[in-house]
């Protein structure tokens, strides 16, 4: 029997993978490496590395402080390597914060008005809820790479045709 390494990539340490399509064409897939996407994007930027209908995982590289964040519905963060703290408010007054119709996370100009709800230690692996009627940041003291469950909204930039292999 053939034995299997396991191997972790982070943000300042991967291997650049690719897909080997046999019978097909390759611009029938899409493959891009979340790591090197965050590695060569602004820090906060959310790129959309997969879409399925109005869902898509964003990657976002952490690094400092971002803004603030809320959103109409749930999202899910998850640290992919080093890192990453999430702050959580609790808003007195959602509604007048994100229109509750509205779908993706939304920047906020500065921190809303509410109760602080703590911080979240993600460190790899580790998975945060970011829940409806709160806003949130994240901070960073060194370029991480984080993985967010969302909807298609104003914060999700789309990179495709630098981002995946053709």
């Amino acid at each position: 029997m053939s034995e299997y390494t396991t191997v972790f990539g982070a943000i300042d340490a991967y291997a650049k993978g690719g897909v080997s399509v046999i019978a097909d064409s390759p611009k029938n897939y899409l493959f891009s490496n979340m790591f090197e996407v965050a590695a060569t994007s602004r820090p906060y930027e959310r790129v959309v590395v997969a879409k399925n209908f109005e869902y898509v995982i964003e990657v976002a590289r952490a690094d400092g402080e971002s803004p603030w964040y809320s959103c109409a519905h749930d999202e899910f963060a998850v640290c992919l390597d080093h890192e990453v703290e999430v702050h959580l408010v609790k808003l007195d007054d959602p509604d007048s914060v994100v229109d509750p119709e509205s779908e993706g996370a939304r920047e906020l100009p500065d921190l809303p008005a509410g109760r602080k709800m703590g911080r979240i230690v993600l460190r790899r692996g580790h998975m945060a809820l970011l829940p409806v009627g709160a806003a949130y940041r994240f901070a960073a003291s060194r370029p991480a790479t984080l993985m967010i469950q969302t909807i298609d909204g104003p914060v999700s930039v789309h990179k495709w045709a630098s981002i995946c292999q053709s």
